[in-house]
């Protein structure tokens, strides 16, 4: 059972080497991968089954491919999906938007919840909300159509109550069946600015897609300007819109949501590193 260990140790070193944010946490994630098992079960691994693609694995990682592509897997809050080129990696920042809006669903005085996710992407929002506010009924939609396979691989494997419905379109004109009866909007949309090119991790600006990154305009939030008029006419009165957006846009966005187009309650908030993250806002209200 030492063998396995000790080559984690290994690689850790090379992964450190070659940069990686999380060297040993990365190495006992592949090993997990190789060999089936938890990563919290990896010294349970005899000897004798050690699996020699761990170095295969090992190597992409150092050349600076994603970890979730190597493993074809990204745990978010309570979900294991399953992730690949063209879909963007959910990330753990992510996780602390999601748990907001779980407790504004839950003060809601709704019997059924009506959510949209716009910009699904691998479905990690709306599966999340579909799992841990089970009255909840939740819209993803995707306009890309390869993170839509993604996106419908995941939820064909973990919507077991068939809560959520996917819809391969463009968040601008998505939905407009729903217009004025949705109780909360939720978005992780693309806001890096394309000045900002050279300061993205390479693991990122050479995998994610791009779609999924670059949000268009100087200030890259032009995708957050269409998913503010988007929540602004799927909500009904007094529903609720929460929107990721990088640390130093905070500010920004919040004027996005600004009072002269209908939204009150307007409020940045951070995420687990104490850094603004996501804005959260509601329609007037009846």
């Amino acid at each position: 059972m030492k063998l396995l260990l000790d080559e984690i140790a290994r690689a850790t070193a090379r992964l450190a080497d070659a940069g990686a944010a999380s060297p040993r946490a990365d190495a006992e994630e592949l090993a997990a991968a190789v060999h089936g098992v938890k990563r919290s079960e990896l010294h349970c691994v005899p000897d004798g089954a050690f699996d020699a693609r761990f170095w295969e694995f090992v190597a992409r990682r150092e050349a600076g491919e994603p970890l979730q592509h190597i493993t074809g897997r990204a745990f978010f809050r309570y979900l294991e999906l399953k992730v690949g080129p063209g879909v963007f990696v959910p990330r753990p920042e992510t996780e602390v938007m999601v748990g907001w809006a779980l407790e504004t669903l839950r003060d809601m005085d709704v019997r059924d919840p009506l959510v949209v996710d716009l910009g699904t992407g691998s479905a990690a929002i709306a599966l999340s909300i579909a799992l841990e506010a089970p009255r909840a009924r939740v819209h993803a939609v995707e306009k890309d159509p390869t993170a839509f396979v993604h996106a419908t691989r995941n939820v064909e494997e973990l919507d077991e109550r068939g809560r959520v419905r996917l819809h391969l379109d463009d968040f601008s004109t998505a939905l407009p069946e729903l217009d004025g009866t949705v109780d909360l909007v939720v978005s992780n949309p693309p806001y890096i600015p394309m000045s900002e090119w050279e300061y993205v991790p390479r693991d990122v600006r050479d995998h994610d897609p791009a779609d999924a990154l670059w949000g268009g305009g100087d200030d890259g939030l032009d995708a957050i300007r269409v998913v503010e008029r988007t929540a602004r006419r799927l909500l009904r009165p007094g529903g609720h819109v929460a929107v990721e957006h990088s640390d130093l846009q905070g500010n920004a966005v919040y004027w996005v949501f600004g009072e002269e187009r209908g939204w009150r309650d307007v409020r940045n908030r951070r995420d687990l590193t104490n850094r603004d993250r996501f804005v959260t806002a509601r329609t007037v209200a009846d």
